[in-house]
């Protein structure tokens, strides 16, 4: 779990740079405060002119409340796949060698994909539904997001949830889930909390896409093939160990 938090943080992170996210970030926040008006034409990148302008007249207090609103409603079907995922886990423990050898190599393709080294899995897919405008819509957008995004965020997420069979616990699938829906989440958060300064960051790190993409890519492979090699079982040990010693001597 070491080794493996901080992983889902990180990826978490990785996701919300994501082309198939990071450009949507005005328009989530304009939905989510019942301004959807004033986020159009933002679903192609804009971040600049009057859409801001209008989101930062409804209110930071409104804009938080809707964005903690939406990352709750994708952390719930997150954190399930998650307590899925760790149940699977436990239920396949004598083959969980072997699980997680293969599971390294599908993680090490998504990461060969998710950098754009790969034709397969380029394709964006998504679901298109559109609760409600506002902050009673907002969870339901989460869950939207949570349900129809996973085909675009598949790679970070996937890797996510093989650590979580690797660990075979509903608890700590549960706990991998909630730290990467941290890293994916606090972002959206801090674009609430400071709006009119962070449609600069988000714009430097658009025109970085392919870099934090590519960058995300070579993480997931390294992860896979950590997996692969037994290298990551190895880790775990050993910071077991260290970790057992350390309440020793406490």
């Amino acid at each position: 779990m070491l080794l493996a938090l901080p992983f889902a943080v990180l990826a978490g992170l990785v996701s919300f740079a994501s082309p198939c996210v990071l450009p949507l970030v005005p328009g989530y926040l304009g939905y989510v405060t019942g301004m959807a008006g004033a986020t159009t034409g933002t679903s192609s990148g804009a971040t600049g002119g009057a859409a801001p302008a209008r989101l930062a007249d409804a209110g930071r207090g409104r804009m938080l409340a809707g964005m903690g609103l939406f990352v709750l409603g994708f952390t719930v079907v997150f954190v399930a796949l998650g307590v899925l995922a760790g149940s699977l886990g436990a239920s396949l423990l004598r083959a969980s060698d072997v699980v997680t050898r293969v599971l390294g190599v599908v993680v090490v393709l998504l990461g060969l994909s998710f950098a754009g080294w790969l034709p397969v899995g380029q394709r964006e897919r998504r679901l298109h539904l559109a609760p409600r405008a506002g902050l009673w819509g907002a969870p339901l957008l989460g869950v939207v997001f949570g349900l129809g995004w996973v085909p675009c965020i598949g790679p970070t997420l996937i890797a996510v949830y093989t650590l979580a069979l690797d660990e075979a616990s509903a608890g700590r699938g549960a706990a991998l889930a909630v730290a990467y829906c941290l890293g994916l989440g606090l972002p959206f958060v801090l674009v609430a909390l400071a709006f009119e300064r962070s449609t600069r960051v988000l714009r430097v790190l658009r025109d970085h896409r392919v870099l934090l993409m590519r960058a995300g890519g070579v993480v997931l492979v390294l992860v896979g093939l950590a997996l692969v090699t037994g290298v990551w079982a190895a880790w775990t040990q050993s910071l077991q160990g260290l970790v057992g010693g350390f309440e020793t001597v406490v």
